[in-house]
């Protein structure tokens, strides 16, 4: 592993602690690929990540192993294990399932968020904006899922925030493609200031249609470069 990938991956995990460690270090690892902190096709070091993270080489392999079982991380031969590569028809038939998903999270949502939680989630929007305009690419796509994140564990839904955070997983890695070249773009104004309008005027219906829109219009020239390509697996990581 070349020292830039040893310094990429110690910024970002961090020490666990000793008790239900397993379980601790998945849910760390988990929460990294949600925000979008590896990249497709990056290799985990049993080693070296249990010195990251202060814990014995068993709970880190043991939970690599859960989230090979979950399709989030791939097992090549030899036994190494990478961040999952995705096609774009996986992508698409991923995003099909957050459409109806995080729609009926978004609906259910508009009239249980508070307007503290939406002020927040405007301050979310804003970073997004400015990471964006910063080239802070990896900000960026951490600060989309938390927006995203918000509105649909404000749907007070459970089963349906498991399903969604699932596919996050799958997903976070992915959207560090968006950057630099297939950013989100919109015909009009970013789908996430409709959001946040129809929360605050209390329109269920109006959420929903523009958080679909969101993903439809922002990920129309990532679906092209993944077709251009043939997914991420020949694609090369940008610097950020």
């Amino acid at each position: 592993m070349s020292v830039a990938d040893q310094s990429r991956t110690s910024s970002t995990v961090g020490p666990v602690a000793r008790d239900s460690l397993t379980g601790l270090v998945y849910n760390n690892l988990r929460q990294a690929l949600m925000e979008g902190r590896f990249w497709p096709g990056h290799r985990f070091k049993i080693r070296e990540l249990a010195a990251t993270m202060n814990v014995s080489e068993t709970p880190i392999r043991e939970a690599l192993m859960q989230l090979v079982r979950g399709r989030a991380l791939e097992m090549q031969a030899g036994k190494s294990i990478i961040v999952s590569h995705m096609t774009a028809k996986q992508y698409i038939e991923l995003r099909t399932v957050r459409l109806f998903l995080e729609g009926l999270a978004a609906e259910h949502a508009t009239t249980r968020v508070t307007d503290a939680e939406i002020e927040r989630m405007e301050a979310i929007h804003d970073e997004l904006i400015r990471a964006e305009q910063g080239q802070r690419w990896s900000d960026a796509v951490r600060a989309n899922w938390q927006f995203h994140r918000s509105l649909y564990e404000g749907s007070e839904l459970p089963e349906v925030l498991a399903i969604l955070d699932d596919i996050w997983m799958r997903n976070g890695p992915l959207l560090n493609f968006h950057y630099p070249d297939a950013p989100p773009t919109y015909p009009k104004e970013h789908q996430h200031l409709n959001v946040l309008t129809y929360l605050k005027q209390r329109r269920p219906d109006k959420v929903r249609d523009a958080i679909q829109a969101d993903m439809m219009e922002g990920g129309q020239k990532l679906v092209r470069l993944l077709e251009k390509t043939g997914g991420t697996r020949f694609m090369t990581p940008a610097e950020d």
